[in-house]
């Protein structure tokens, strides 16, 4: 399992009965995580003076409860030399997944390697980490999501990197359909990222599922590849697959026409003054 220990402004300082507490830059949040399923708290102390909960709501979804009246409705995080704007947001989430510090590192580290131009292209990408990680590099990004909210906040997040002269395009649209248009057009990129979720809606309602559509989309992805890529990265936090599935869709594909090497692990945050770990995902990437 892959982890990161320098993400100083995140933290999970405990996890219990199917909860896990934890501290993003001074705002102190408790939510639900599915993989905890043991009900001892390591630390009583912990558990006082939480900003916000997110309770799930017996019919789907949930809303957050909001505890501290200063409460920051939004606010920043940092990682190294990156920043983050984030939120609370309905389905529990923040904005950001810290875990995911361990490919923003991959991705930097790839493009320093290359030492060359380098274009890449980011599918599902949510509020830019990745894109913004590229672009710190230098590189090209072309930043796709079906939802305008998210291409917005990534936006958000470009300018408080101070990135907003660097070389990124936005789309709002359906993956799989902007992905043939480029093949049509004859684009390449020399790194592709995509974070596939189970299950969503394109730009105009398309369906998207995981299990029926991903084999397909890196399929197709294979024919935006440049003559000489460096990565190819696919995040998944979907539990119908494993690491092993990943791996083998970049064999049947990515691997059948490049030479590079394929692997793929768990990602997961170490709780803080424990040898505890929290699964968080899956990746799997071909590299050069």
């Amino acid at each position: 399992m892959k982890t990161v220990a320098d993400f100083n402004d995140y933290q999970i300082l405990d996890m219990a009965d199917g909860m896990k507490l934890e501290v993003w830059n001074g705002v102190k949040l408790l939510r639900p995580d599915p993989q905890i399923i043991w009900n001892r708290k390591e630390n009583e102390t912990y558990w006082t003076n939480i900003d916000a909960t997110y309770k799930r709501s017996n019919s789907g979804g949930g809303e957050w409860l909001i505890h501290n009246s200063k409460m920051p409705k939004t606010w920043k995080v940092t990682y190294q030399d990156l920043t983050f704007n984030l939120k609370l947001m309905g389905f529990k989430h923040t904005g950001l997944f810290p875990e995911q510090a361990y490919n923003w590192n991959i991705i930097r580290k790839k493009i320093q390697e290359a030492n060359r131009p380098i274009k890449v292209l980011n599918l599902f990408a949510y509020t830019g980490a990745a894109s913004i990680a590229a672009l710190k590099e230098g590189a090209q990004v072309v930043h796709v999501d079906a939802s305008k909210g998210m291409i917005d906040w990534a936006k958000e997040n470009v300018k408080a990197n101070h990135l907003e002269d660097k070389p990124i395009r936005f789309l709002v649209d359906d993956v799989i359909k902007f992905v043939k248009r480029e093949i049509r057009r004859g684009n390449h990129y020399d790194m592709i990222l995509m974070d596939p979720p189970s299950f969503g809606r394109g730009s105009k309602n398309e369906i998207w599922n995981i299990e029926h559509d991903l084999f397909e989309l890196v399929q197709l992805c294979v024919d935006l590849l440049s003559e000489d890529p460096i990565l190819f990265l696919i995040n998944s936090y979907s539990t119908g697959l494993s690491k092993t599935v990943l791996e083998n869709i970049l064999k049947l594909t990515v691997g059948e026409k490049y030479q590079g090497i394929i692997s793929s692990d768990e990602l997961g945050i170490q709780m803080k003054n424990s040898d505890l770990i929290l699964p968080c995902g899956l990746y799997a990437r071909w590299e050069k």
